[in-house]
């Protein structure tokens, strides 16, 4: 099944129920007309990052099931997957050959050796510093081969993500298999995680390399799209960034939503979500949750200074059970770029203001994604955080099949997914169709429109309460919230 303008549940493949049948399970009983696609997050073998650093794009962890699990889900929803442009697990088969026979491996041409990459085998202090880094010093492990030499090895995640060298033919020969093997899997779109790192050049920033990231991305477009696949560059930036890369015609993430949507909820005023949302392209994924955290720095400039930091001192003030430790070391998480926390316990959980937030999410240009947290209105999971010291797993819940069933009574939820329903069938949220924005005080209204249709929500930004009006040719139809 191919991309369509339905709305695309973010899920684990064991987060709800414990594998991938009990997920098609799920969506099946209760969200057949709420969700058209999933996004199964990396349900490949892997080593670390929960899913993110990958043994191999061949099979399915034998724990969530096999590729005919996924296949089913995919006979009836829409399908993405993800491929680490970026990485491979080290604990791979490619990694490990390449440490037990080094030259004689055939993968030795898979990874970046300093010794090759940069002149004397190391970068100038120089160079380093020009390096976009996630580590405070230059980006590599230290790997050991059988033969008791050793070596750098580029390495810009943790020590279980190695870094793939794509300027080798062999390389590129396994990113064209792999996407083609996606593709063939029932991928209709494929989310490239961490491609902004992929391009490595001396003397530059190593992040986002151009021309080399558009060549990039055009030889992956040109595999998948012999498919009739989409592919979807995942990038946390700067909002300018994604909107040079929506120009080149591709899609995009609105990451910058969930933090404006926030900032409009806490403080009472459309003024700011009403620019980016007039900005802002229809050919998009938008996004308030994901498996990550809540990001900062894609609002910068969407928001002034002052305005982004009153916002984050809001998001702990206002965030059920969201403590500033939770973003520390102590939590093994000190991306300052990110708050972690679920989207309905950053807003206190409240459910108006929580149905509000997905009402302006679902009027925004694009096709909304919705985290399976959210899809059940999930408070802030403090106990799972806690146990593995994870900042992030305060937002990955385990639900069980019965704690699913029992969300279903809750009426947030139950209003959640009418409004689903809703964005997935009325005509004028086409993504050929305009917008119109007002905000006025703490009064935001928003209508879509495409062809006779429209479809207007009007909203409190103070006390949360909204509306829908939708009218075509078979009339005109209110909602109450």
């Amino acid at each position: 099944m191919k991309l369509n303008n339905k709305i695309m549940l973010i899920t684990y493949a064991d987060s709800m129920g414990r594998n991938l049948k009990d997920l098609h399970a799920v969506l099946n009983t209760y969200y057949k007309e709420a969700v058209g696609g999933v996004h199964i997050l990396p349900f490949f073998p892997s080593s670390a990052d929960r899913g993110f650093a990958p043994k191999c794009y061949t099979k399915v962890d034998e724990a969530f099931g096999d590729f005919q699990d996924v296949s089913a889900i995919g006979n009836d929803y829409y399908l993405m997957f993800d491929f680490m442009v970026n990485h491979i697990s080290a604990s791979s088969e490619y990694f490990q050959d390449f440490l037990e026979k080094k030259e004689a491996s055939a993968y030795k041409d898979f990874f970046i050796r300093y010794q090759e990459f940069w002149d004397n085998g190391e970068p100038t202090q120089e160079q380093i510093d020009k390096i976009y880094k996630r580590k405070p010093r230059a980006p590599y492990i230290e790997a050991e081969f059988k033969d008791g030499t050793r070596e750098k090895i580029w390495c810009t995640f943790c020590e279980e993500q190695v870094d793939l060298n794509l300027t080798k033919e062999a390389v590129r020969n396994f990113m064209k298999d792999t996407l083609k093997n996606m593709c063939l899997k029932g991928a209709a779109v494929i989310r490239l995680d961490a491609f902004a790192y992929a391009v490595k050049k001396k003397n530059t920033s190593c992040f986002f390399v151009e021309p080399d990231v558009w060549e990039l991305l055009r030889e992956i477009e040109k595999t998948t799209a012999e498919y009739g696949a989409e592919i979807l560059p995942e990038i946390h930036e700067h909002y300018t960034i994604p909107l040079k890369i929506a120009s080149h015609s591709f899609w995009i993430y609105d990451f910058a939503l969930p933090v404006l949507t926030l900032h409009a909820l806490y403080n009472h005023t459309g003024e700011y979500l009403k620019r980016w949302l007039q900005m802002c392209p229809m050919k998009q994924f938008t996004t308030l949750d994901t498996h990550d955290g809540i990001g900062i720095v894609d609002v910068k400039d969407l928001l002034p200074d002052e305005e982004i930091e009153k916002v984050k001192e809001q998001m702990y003030q206002h965030g059920a059970n969201v403590k500033k430790i939770y973003s520390s070391e102590a939590y093994n998480n000190l991306d300052i770029y990110q708050v972690n926390t679920t989207y309905y316990s950053a807003l206190g959980n409240n459910d108006a203001a929580y149905l509000l937030a997905r009402a302006i999410q679902f009027f925004a240009p694009g096709i909304p994604q919705v985290y399976y947290v959210g899809l059940l209105a999930g408070e802030n999971d403090v106990e799972l955080m806690n146990q593995t010291k994870n900042g992030r797993d305060i937002n990955r819940h385990y639900y069980s099949l019965e704690e699913i069933r029992e969300q279903q009574n809750r009426p947030v939820v139950r209003k959640l997914k009418e409004l689903m329903e809703l964005r997935n069938t009325d005509p004028a949220f086409h993504l050929d169709g305009g917008i119109e924005v007002e905000a006025k005080q703490d009064q935001l209204i928003i209508t879509r429109k495409y062809g006779a249709a429209s479809i207007t929500l009007s909203a409190d930004l103070t006390d949360f309460s909204f509306d829908i009006v939708s009218s075509g040719r078979e009339g005109t139809q209110t909602y109450g919230y």
